[in-house]
């Protein structure tokens, strides 16, 4: 009784994959030069390289340096006595701008009394002023994103989450505190006794 039964659904099933088998074969015969989308290859998601780029170096910059300054590197410097601008001359050997964003300059005030003397020293008329157009206060958000359209700037941070994203966009150098002076990582021109050389 039971081979009895099995055979019928055997029977049905090889109809099915011979039924499959030659709807394949006919497309196959009919349309010859059909693509095979699973064969094909999706097209990769290479971002745009920035014309400023000549292999790992940043053809963009060159003194007089662009360095756009983070809230906590400010606050970092009046801890260690360190004049910003004198401090990253001292570093790089050469004339340097310190950029303040709009973003930066929200942050400093929401912090409040506890960091006036760092919301002094970011009003300085010596730092060039970076107007904002995107919404959110959010710093780092902005830093990334400004460096990533206009590699022209270098990135003076001590916070570590924004140094690691600094370091997926080629060609920014990354300005930071050690030892009690500014230190240089990514930028080929520094030479060793201005800050540390790290390529």
């Amino acid at each position: 009784m039971g081979k009895a039964k099995k055979a019928p659904k055997f029977a049905a099933m090889k109809k099915i994959i011979t039924k499959r088998a030659i709807k394949n074969y006919k497309e196959d015969v009919l349309n010859p030069n059909k693509k095979d989308l699973t064969k094909e290859k999706m097209p990769r998601n290479v971002p745009n390289v920035s014309s400023a780029l000549f292999f790992t170096h940043n053809t963009a910059l060159g003194p007089p340096y662009r360095v756009l300054v983070d809230t906590n590197f400010i606050n970092f410097s009046i801890q260690n006595k360190l004049d910003l601008e004198k401090g990253m001359m001292d570093c790089l050997y050469a004339k340097c701008t310190p950029c303040i964003t709009d973003c930066v300059m929200a942050e400093l005030e929401k912090l409040g009394q506890k960091y006036r003397v760092a919301l002094r020293i970011a009003k300085d008329p010596r730092f060039e002023r970076l107007p904002c157009t995107h919404k959110g206060t959010y710093a780092d958000d902005c830093l990334v994103e400004r460096v990533t359209q206009h590699k022209c700037f270098i990135v003076a941070t001590c916070d570590r989450d924004l140094k690691r994203r600094i370091r997926k966009v080629p060609g920014v150098p990354i300005m930071y505190i050690t030892r009690h002076k500014y230190s240089i990582e990514r930028l080929p021109e520094a030479t060793v006794g201005g800050g540390m050389l790290k390529l």
